[in-house]
């Protein structure tokens, strides 16, 4: 069952952005960058009130994605993607971005903190950041 509400453009949407997000990563990679996705359409707190769709998520400016502004953003979904995308669409959820809201990659070690949000952990290259419960109760 799916977390949020969606269709079948708007999946290929979060699929492109899997991809043009965390591609070098593989597939967890980019099933996190998913979770964090969804978690951004879900909470409806702190930077993401008022992001009720996966445009609107993808899109969001400021505090949006920087792959949108990359050509590579705009190539056609993969039935690879895609998948991966109906997945975290479904809930399945990937530690350290089972509740983050947020991923950079760093030059260095993740900070302890960004944003106020405290670092869940890191996969390969990028750091996730997750609000509090209290603070973003709907993406726990």
């Amino acid at each position: 069952m799916a977390v949020i509400k969606t269709n079948a453009e708007n999946t290929k949407l979060l699929a492109r952005l899997m991809r043009a997000e965390a591609e070098g990563e593989g597939e967890l990679g980019m099933l996190m960058v998913g979770n964090v996705s969804v978690n951004r359409v879900r909470g409806n707190c702190l930077d993401f009130r008022n992001i009720r769709s996966i445009p609107d998520m993808v899109y969001q400016s400021p505090g949006g994605y920087e792959a949108v502004q990359k050509s590579y953003f705009y190539q056609k979904a993969r039935d690879k993607e895609i998948r991966l995308a109906e997945r975290v669409i479904s809930g399945e959820r990937q530690h350290p971005a089972s509740n983050a809201l947020w991923f950079f990659r760093p030059t260095g070690s993740c900070p302890g903190t960004w944003y106020n949000q405290a670092n869940t952990g890191r996969f390969k290259a990028h750091c996730f950041f997750a609000p509090t419960a209290s603070d973003c109760p709907d993406v726990y």
